[in-house]
């Protein structure tokens, strides 16, 4: 979706009068944010949604996602790596399974004085991305089909002659 999408059906559900207020910009200017832009060179006052995009993409920096995520009570999660249909499920599994058990040794080991600085409270939010991100790719993974019935158990014949056995 584009940013004036975006804004458009932001619009639908906030005044546009408000976010004018608010901002302390023209009432004219939050409705041409829900325009689309007059051309492809992307002339003219851009939407801060269009600001912002340009910003996390000149600077490659997700912390500026991640705190626009935080600003209303989120997170920010990275696309996760595509898997290949090739690539065998078990060390998949494992990996995830790794991953949750240097969370929890990260956990036990910041909390082993009953004290959780604030370094360690980085280290724990560091390895819960990293979980959420790895379980993420997993997740979609078998949304997709990744880890479907292999080419070759779907046409071998079953029992009775008739083909594969569907669930």
């Amino acid at each position: 979706m584009d940013a004036h999408e975006v804004m458009k059906d932001v619009l639908k559900r906030t005044s546009a009068k408000h976010i004018a207020a608010e901002l302390g910009v023209s009432l004219s200017l939050v409705y041409k944010w829900a325009e689309p832009p007059e051309d492809a060179s992307g002339s003219g006052t851009g939407s801060p949604l269009d600001r912002t995009g340009e910003l996390v993409r000149v600077t490659n920096d997700a912390r500026i996602a991640q705190w626009v995520c935080e600003q209303v009570g989120g997170f920010f999660i990275r696309n996760p790596q595509e898997f290949s249909r090739t690539q065998p499920l078990i060390p998949i599994t494992n990996d995830i399974v790794k991953e949750f058990a240097d969370m929890l040794a990260t956990i036990a080991s910041s909390s082993a004085d009953n004290v959780i600085t604030p370094d360690e409270a980085r280290k724990i939010r560091r390895r819960w991305e990293e979980l959420k991100t790895v379980t993420e790719g997993f997740v979609l993974a078998s949304e997709s089909g990744t880890f479907g019935v292999a080419a070759d158990a779907a046409s071998a014949p079953i029992a009775n002659g008739k083909g594969p056995a569907s669930k």
